[in-house]
């Protein structure tokens, strides 16, 4: 299935589905479930991820947190022990279903990964590659600039655009690969963790990113630093072992009046 067969698909989906359009919803899980053989990862998970705005995803180690995330753009294709059950839609239309192309909904969906990976291309070829594997090949010097300008990268990169991407710092890097994933202009992007391998300055740096890309796009973001998701987030899901989602809200209300009381006790430390 193409790229735009999944935007008619979607759109047809919208305009049966008013809940999603009127409150604008980017993606919503219904009744999720993973297993990895036998184990199971996420119980019923339900969940309304709402447009430009960062939703965070917080819990202890285990808590299924990343296998969440990968579900949305179905990553967990990619590992063979994995069973997904009940729903993933995004724009209302369930991406599980059989005439949903994984590689199309990526090039809507996309992600950047805890370890910064950029590719051992030039800066230029890095940030392009998207764009030249989707033949979007007009104006591409401009396309390359504008998607470093949205990663807080053009300044300190545009003299040395044919050096390799792996000779930048951590954080260049890391902010190399979230130019990569907007080149191709997305609707969402996943997080998993992405500061979690950098310096405190480099982190401030992402967490500005952030809150500065939320304007553009709907940003979901994993994290084991609850002080990162009370600065960057609009909603906080919090998810504990066994893979339950005990509870998602404004963030202002999940870290200051929580309604389960399991909430509480993991923000203040009591376990997790």
């Amino acid at each position: 299935m193409s790229e735009t067969e999944l935007e008619i698909d979607v759109d047809r989906e919208e305009d049966a589905d008013e809940e999603t359009t009127s409150d604008e919803i980017a993606v919503e899980t219904r009744d999720l479930s993973v297993w990895y053989g036998e184990d199971r990862a996420l119980q019923d998970i339900d969940m309304k991820v709402p447009e430009n705005k960062v939703t965070a995803m917080i819990g202890p180690s285990g808590c299924g947190k990343s296998t969440f995330l990968r579900c949305i753009n179905r990553m967990n294709d990619r590992i063979d022990t994995c069973r997904v059950e009940g729903e993933v839609r995004f724009r209302g239309k369930n991406v599980y279903d059989d005439d949903v192309d994984p590689v199309a909904l990526r090039r809507r969906i996309g992600m950047v990964f805890q370890k910064p990976n950029p590719f051992p291309k030039s800066i230029r070829e890095n940030v392009a590659y998207g764009l030249k594997i989707q033949n979007k090949t007009d104006n591409l010097d401009e396309s390359v600039e504008t998607a470093l300008r949205r990663a807080a990268l053009w300044d300190e990169v545009k003299d040395q655009l044919d050096s390799s991407g792996l000779d930048l710092s951590g954080g260049q890097q890391q902010r190399l690969c979230i130019a990569r994933a907007i080149a191709p202009d997305p609707e969402v992007i996943l997080m998993d963790e992405p500061a979690s391998a950098l310096d405190p300055v480099a982190t401030s740096q992402i967490e500005d990113l952030i809150e500065e890309l939320a304007r553009d796009y709907t940003v979901m973001v994993v994290t084991h630093n609850m002080q990162q998701a009370a600065r960057i987030s609009d909603k906080t899901a919090v998810f504990l072992t066994g893979g339950e989602l005990v509870e998602f809200d404004d963030t202002k209300k999940i870290f200051e009046n929580p309604d389960d009381q399991r909430v509480e006790d993991y923000i203040t430390g009591k376990f997790g």
